[in-house]
């Protein structure tokens, strides 16, 4: 599993000129599920991402937590973070899982940062969707459930 974490003072998505997800400030979360992938990993990244210290203290040190901050999180499925451009023009998602492996694993991972008290909004799944944020920062992290 790979995720593009972007903190953000505002993000939503929009599916045919509808919003499906907004939030205030807190982070983009652009996710990518691999064959691999398992709910262990989907709990570990769930667990980083939700007690991750990436917003300012009093003293302007990044020490403070979404929930410290009262931030929620706008998750965002993204296969071509499994795309690979080192052959050739156009790139291939041999690595990004089937829609039938991937969708229970993101509404998985979904779950799981709501149990941790992250409050989620989503894109919908599979679609064309035009997202829009304003990056804080910039605050931008790669995690990857394989590192």
């Amino acid at each position: 599993m790979r995720v593009l974490l972007q903190r953000v003072t505002r993000a939503e998505v929009r599916v045919h000129g509808r919003v499906t997800g907004r939030i205030g400030h807190g982070y983009l979360l652009l996710v990518g599920i691999t064959h691999a992938d398992t709910e262990s990993q989907l709990a570990k990244l769930a667990d980083k991402i939700s007690g991750l210290r990436l917003f300012a203290d009093a003293e302007g040190k990044m020490n403070l937590a979404l929930a410290d901050v009262g931030g929620a999180a706008l998750v965002v499925s993204q296969f071509t973070l499994y795309g690979d451009v080192r052959k050739g023009r156009r790139p291939g998602f041999t690595d990004a899982a089937r829609p039938e492996v991937a969708i229970p694993l993101y509404e998985r991972f979904i779950a799981l940062l709501r149990e941790r008290g992250v409050p989620v909004e989503t894109g919908e799944f599979g679609a064309d969707m035009q997202v829009d944020l304003i990056n804080d920062g910039p605050v931008t992290l790669m995690l990857d459930s394989e590192s």
